[in-house]
């Protein structure tokens, strides 16, 4: 398949916009209609509702396809450049199952933080889901500008094999470097915030913002939102191009982060009880990251241009599930502290 851009921008700016409003839609519904009163999501209804997303992703997935096809079929030209219509666009579709499949499993690494982070600020369960909508929020924002950054440094072959080298290392490090303790309190801009700002010494209901005597209070409620997106920013920066060693396609990038981030909060509720069983799962993570540096630096190359994205979804696939498999077939003696 040629390293045109399918999607482009100029040609495709309303398959952007059509697909954030509708982000905007299901997420208003999700908060307005489905979680408008306060509430402790169960595991039954995170589970249903994880079971929406993974579906409504699939969904998508298979719209594209279908859409490549038609899109092919009226413009013969298309052909020229990119080559036989089945071809390009089994291979879209596979880019977006990949991209997606590997966001949602270096997602959940981030999982273990937001249950310190809810701890640490003894947040109740049921203002969990709102810290985690407004994180999301802020989170799709911070997306966009890292894979719109993204797409015009990956023009320059010297940043691919920057970013490559980025990702081996930080799959080695994820590997073999301990583990520290996360301390929120430490956090320089949480700090610099409590200095602006005073924070409640607990929360009042669903409120970021409380006014006593006349003068402004932020609840932890609020410092726990802007750590969690402090983490999902540094998260982006092995995401983002870890994602761009599966597909050049902006488009693909961006809706395979999206489907993968909405999700997350429902994959946080089914997962809570149970994610210190996920203990190998880090060693996954960083094997994939290293990976992906690697087809970034050099499998590329080696198989003329892009290495085949079946065998990319497939190592991907394989090394997340073996991982996961593991960590219940040899279980940690002791468990992760908070």
């Amino acid at each position: 398949m040629t390293t045109e851009i399918f999607f482009t921008f100029q040609d495709y700016w309303w398959f952007y916009l059509s697909f954030t409003l509708g982000v905007i839609l299901l997420l208003v519904l999700d908060l307005g209609v489905f979680h408008k009163d306060a509430h402790v999501l169960k595991f039954r209804e995170a589970a249903a509702a994880s079971v929406v997303w993974i579906a409504l992703a699939l969904l998508f997935n298979f719209g594209l396809y279908h859409y490549v096809l038609g899109k092919m079929a009226v413009r013969p030209e298309l052909v020229t450049t990119f080559g036989p219509a089945e071809l390009v666009a089994r291979e879209l579709s596979l880019e977006f199952l990949t991209g997606y499949v590997m966001e949602k499993s270096l997602s959940v690494d981030n999982l273990f933080i937001f249950v310190v982070i809810f701890n640490f600020f003894a947040i109740d369960k049921k203002y969990q889901h709102r810290i985690l909508f407004y994180g999301i929020l802020g989170a799709l924002v911070f997306r966009g500008i890292f894979i719109a950054l993204g797409s015009v440094l990956m023009n320059y072959k010297f940043v691919v094999y920057l970013f490559g080298a980025f990702l081996i290392l930080t799959g080695i490090k994820i590997c073999f470097a301990p583990e520290n303790k996360l301390d929120p309190d430490k956090n320089p801009v949480i700090r610099a915030l409590k200095k602006i700002l005073p924070v409640t010494a607990t929360t009042h209901g669903h409120k970021f913002f409380v006014k006593d005597k006349g003068k402004l209070f932020a609840t932890p409620l609020l410092i726990a939102l802007v750590f969690i997106e402090l983490t999902d920013i540094v998260f982006a920066v092995d995401s983002v191009p870890a994602i761009y060693a599966v597909t050049r396609e902006p488009f693909i990038v961006f809706t395979s982060n999206v489907f993968a981030i909405l999700g997350l909060r429902a994959l946080f509720f089914v997962l809570a009880g149970v994610m210190d069983k996920f203990h190998l799962l880090k060693f996954g993570l960083g094997i994939v990251l290293t990976f992906v540096g690697f087809k970034m630096v050099y499998l590329d190359h080696a198989f003329g241009g892009k290495f085949p994205i079946d065998w990319s979804l497939s190592i991907i696939g394989g090394v997340i599930g073996l991982s996961v498999l593991l960590s219940f077939i040899f279980p940690q003696k002791f468990p992760r502290k908070d």
